[in-house]
């Protein structure tokens, strides 16, 4: 069987001394990562690093709504056509009003950022992954102007209402290691369409509740995110695993 990391932040520095090491992790646990970036330097790492580990390594790139003010987009542009062949999709995109202090006009920098990333998308194709934190719905008013098949609200963290206009827009859903001891989280997991479903670790995220709020990075944690999804919606390992696959397949556009 194989299992799909919806979002990961492989470039990340935490990562960079045992990269070798994930790579092997990956293999040894039969994961292939959707490994996702931020910004135009990450995202140039990330096709140094993978572009020879496609067996385990799903590549997106984006401009994360932290770098958005920062970032050259005309320059981004340029990167990611003239690398077309090497990336899989457009990520991590979105928006996030805690990054600017609640500035109106620098949220609207993020808004311009984040429909130019939506725009190539649309052009070329390419799913999304999209970060939404207390942004949701401007991301689910956007989102309709754009003819894009494959888009990902990933950590969904979103209430009853969201999902339901979420899963309305055909949009697939993540899930990570949180829904292992949030209660919340679990019912939310019970009203999304099942075949909208993925997986997630954002390693290395940091949790509040357990890890003493370290970075976490085991990519071993999505097993158990995988089993807590079929335990909470009475399915086996084996079939829930197939579920996800699939799903990840369609979001992806292509096979594992």
């Amino acid at each position: 069987m194989k299992y799909f990391d919806a979002h990961i932040h492989l470039t990340d520095d935490h990562f960079s001394d045992y990269t070798s090491h994930i790579l092997s992790s990956l293999r040894s646990l039969n994961i292939k990562a959707c490994s996702v970036t931020v910004d135009l330097t990450t995202s140039k790492k990330s096709l140094i690093i993978f572009n020879n580990q496609q067996d385990v390594i799903t590549q997106f790139i984006g401009i994360h709504p932290e770098f958005a003010l920062k970032e050259n987009i005309e320059e981004f542009k340029e990167f990611f056509i003239s690398n077309l062949k090497y990336i899989d999709g457009i990520g991590e995109i979105g928006l996030d009003p805690t990054y600017i202090n609640q500035n109106e006009t620098q949220y609207s920098i993020q808004k311009k950022i984040f429909q130019l990333l939506l725009e190539l998308a649309e052009k070329y194709n390419k799913p999304i992954s999209i970060h939404s934190r207390k942004s949701i719905d401007d991301i689910l008013q956007i989102l309709p102007s754009y003819k894009i098949k494959r888009s990902l609200l990933h950590w969904f963290n979103g209430n009853k209402k969201h999902l339901k206009q979420a899963m309305d827009l055909n949009l697939f859903v993540s899930y990570g290691p949180v829904l292992l001891y949030a209660p919340d989280k679990k019912v939310l997991l019970k009203k999304t369409n099942i075949d909208k479903i993925l997986v997630e670790t954002d390693g290395p995220v940091k949790y509040s509740n357990c890890f003493n709020y370290l970075p976490s990075s085991s990519i071993s944690h999505l097993l158990s995110v995988i089993k807590c999804i079929g335990d909470t919606l009475g399915m086996d390992f084996e079939d829930i695993s197939n579920l996800l696959k699939n799903n990840s397949e369609k979001f992806l556009g292509k096979i594992i």
